[in-house]
């Protein structure tokens, strides 16, 4: 190719390796959250023993895992233990606290160290979700503090980039309150480059008073800065055990719109408990039924 023909391609080519590196694919991953609530039914703790709680997770048919990670020492030991099962590690849940300026550093300073850890065992995207005021609390950030919670997601999420990774923005039901105000002003004001957003379903769903309108809505909205899925299903306002294709929110429908838009997010079984969640198996038996009917609900989505 000529220089002058090369230079001309130069921004086309940058283009395309963008849009291919968001519509990379992975394993249907699980997170650690949900097999917490199983054993704490249980009275177990999940990851008390990580050996024999990987050497069950691997036998649902599971290939990947998205853990929620504290601390880079925390991930250099899971990564460990994952090695030994043959556990990928696509996307990573850190928590943080960016609405306090004392925090936000520290905040900052402990995902990129995390970052820089298991970037080397092939970790591509890092999940977020901004401390709330207080969880379970309905009180609600000031503007201040949503400018100062913005600005420092943008600049994580530069920070990342810079190593290969992508930041992607989760959000529980209290960002929805007040007009959604918490939620629109982070993807509004971040650039959808630096900033992606791990949907989780249920949560806008549940922050939305129960609409599945609002799940649609948010798909229609922001459905191109989607780089991750949290899967959940619930029936009359209940998590169930297992996910169903059929309850609150029609994932048959939801898939066929991920399709229309060409949109192959990572996907991710967060099919927790909940106090009056129905009690008929354990972590194992639910897990395996996740697998198979998410894979067969999104199967045209996992299509490579």
């Amino acid at each position: 190719m000529k220089r002058r023909n090369f230079i001309a391609a130069v921004p086309v080519l940058g283009m395309i390796q963008k849009f291919e590196s968001v519509k990379e694919t992975f394993p249907i991953s699980s997170n650690s959250y949900n097999w917490g609530t199983f054993y704490s039914r249980e009275s177990k703790v999940w990851g008390e023993n990580l050996d024999a709680d990987m050497a069950a997770y691997v036998k649902t048919g599971l290939q990947a895992y998205e853990p929620s990670l504290g601390s880079a020492e925390e991930a250099t030991k899971l990564i460990a233990v994952l090695k030994k099962y043959h556990i990928k590690m696509p996307s990573v849940y850190i928590g943080s606290v960016l609405h306090e300026e004392e925090q936000v550093e520290k905040s900052i300073k402990t995902i990129l160290e995390i970052a820089e850890v298991v970037k080397n065992y092939g970790t591509k995207i890092i999940v977020t979700n901004p401390n709330p005021i207080a969880w379970g609390s309905d009180k609600l950030k000031s503007d201040e503090q949503l400018t100062l919670q913005a600005k420092a997601l943008e600049k994580i999420g530069k920070s990342l980039k810079m190593n290969g990774l992508k930041l992607a923005y989760h959000t529980h039901d209290v960002e929805l309150k007040a007009g959604a105000r918490e939620f629109h002003h982070m993807l509004q004001n971040t650039s959808p480059e630096n900033l992606y957003f791990c949907m989780d379903v249920h949560w806008v769903y549940r922050g939305s008073q129960n609409s599945q309108l609002a799940v649609f809505d948010v798909l229609k909205m922001y459905g191109d800065r989607i780089i991750e899925l949290h899967i959940r299903q619930s029936k009359n306002g209940i998590w169930q055990e297992v996910f169903t294709s059929d309850g609150d929110i029609d994932f048959k429908k939801f898939a066929l719109e991920l399709l229309k838009k060409n949109l192959k997010p990572h996907l991710v079984i967060e099919q927790c408990l909940e106090k009056n969640s129905p009690n008929t198996m354990n972590a194992f038996e639910a897990h395996t039924i996740d697998l198979k009917e998410i894979r067969d609900t999104f199967k045209l989505v996992l299509k490579p």
